[in-house]
């Protein structure tokens, strides 16, 4: 028997190639709390030999879920060594996020919908959460008000403060949708700057930030909520106004 010789003889769904089979089957593991996170995979051989599949599949479905976040591999042997479930496999899901909008161009008024649900539900948790720590966004709002920045380089920055909040709220699923979704929004808020109302658009959108912190810290969701839904919509606004 060769090691790409299935070691028994258990079915494969039809539709699923045999890294994808692996896949399902680890899934199902983890969703019966067989494997949990921070516990280690079965070795390469032990689990071609459970599942019915070439080592080779077991590897690519390995890479893939390396890939996702969902695993950390560690090579060598011993106590350490082998593939362990990641408990916290948010940067695979922030990854897949950009990947998808790299791909398929998300229309702006889908990610601005987006953004809306997603950044109504931070500012509320954050308004209603005193001991959120709001010390990145602001400190991205300070390097916001550096006057020599270029509108690139401010909008860049007003990315990253949107991702901060989301990340302040605690929300894990939002925090790495929202830095998925941060290419995207980079992309079409710099599309729409007009360059000729720059120091304009610039000195509103630091008053609207300010505005967000503001509303936070007052623990006034309600006022978040309307400042934030108020801050996305002008800006888009503007964007279709200039195309």
């Amino acid at each position: 028997m060769t090691s790409e010789s299935p070691a028994t003889d258990l079915p494969i769904a039809p539709h699923l190639r045999a890294w994808e089979h692996v896949l399902s089957k680890v899934e199902e593991m983890m969703v019966s709390g067989e494997l949990l996170p921070g516990q280690r995979l079965p070795g390469e051989r032990a689990l071609a030999a459970d599942l019915g599949v070439g080592r080779s599949s077991v590897r690519e479905a390995l890479r893939v879920m390396e890939a996702l976040g969902l695993l950390k591999a560690q090579t060598g042997s011993g106590p350490n060594a082998g593939a362990m479930i990641v408990s916290r496999p948010t940067g695979g899901m922030t990854m897949l996020m950009r990947m998808q909008v790299a791909a398929h161009g998300f229309p702006v008024s889908d990610v601005v919908q987006t953004r809306l649900v997603l950044e109504s539900e931070v500012m509320r948790t954050l308004s209603q959460q005193p001991s959120a720590d709001l010390t990145t966004a602001v400190e991205l709002l300070d390097s916001m008000d550096e006057p020599a920045l270029t509108a690139d380089e401010f909008l860049v920055l007003d990315a990253q403060f949107h991702v901060a909040l989301a990340d302040a709220a605690g929300n894990q699923v939002i925090a790495a949708m929202m830095a998925g979704l941060r290419a995207s929004i980079e992309s079409y808020v710099v599309a729409g700057v007009d360059f000729t109302a720059w120091p304009t658009t610039c000195t509103r959108l630091r008053g609207e930030h300010r505005g967000l912190v503001d509303a936070v810290t007052r623990g006034d969701d309600s006022l978040a909520q309307q400042r934030i839904i108020d801050h996305i919509r002008g800006y888009y606004q503007g964007v279709r106004s200039d195309r």
